[in-house]
């Protein structure tokens, strides 16, 4: 999978969250979710239907791509993931979702498998 920015990664992160929540996504409603400004939400909408991770409905109704969806998913995942493994590690909750939230963009896919097979393995041992 080719590499895309951190940046592209949450905004696809927060369209897949929104979409669960709301059923329906719009840049406003990015916008208000991050707390940015809906320019930016627009020129960042922009590069994600450049790179084929979104596609806007005449509605203005944003809808991930497979491609958008896959990367969105594999984000979300580890942001969850972590996030429970630190509050677990007895870290409070907003810090835990901080740290995640930094760690899930940066670390290889070989490294996250390894840390979500030996923390699967942990909890079967001690639920």
């Amino acid at each position: 999978m080719a590499k895309i920015q951190e940046s592209a990664e949450n905004y696809l992160e927060t369209i897949l969250i929104l979409h669960n929540r709301k059923g329906s996504v719009r840049a406003v409603d990015i916008a208000a979710e991050l707390d940015f400004s809906k320019p930016s939400v627009s020129v960042a909408m922009k590069n994600l239907r450049e790179q084929e991770c979104i596609v806007v409905g005449r509605d203005g109704t944003i809808l991930l791509t497979d491609k958008g969806r896959s990367i969105a998913e594999r984000i979300y995942e580890r942001h969850t993931s972590f996030t429970d493994w630190l509050i677990r590690l007895g870290v409070d909750p907003a810090t835990a979702a901080e740290d995640a939230c930094r760690i899930e963009h940066v670390l290889s896919d070989q490294s996250f498998q390894a840390i979500k097979n030996f923390a699967n393995e942990l909890l079967l041992q001690n639920p």
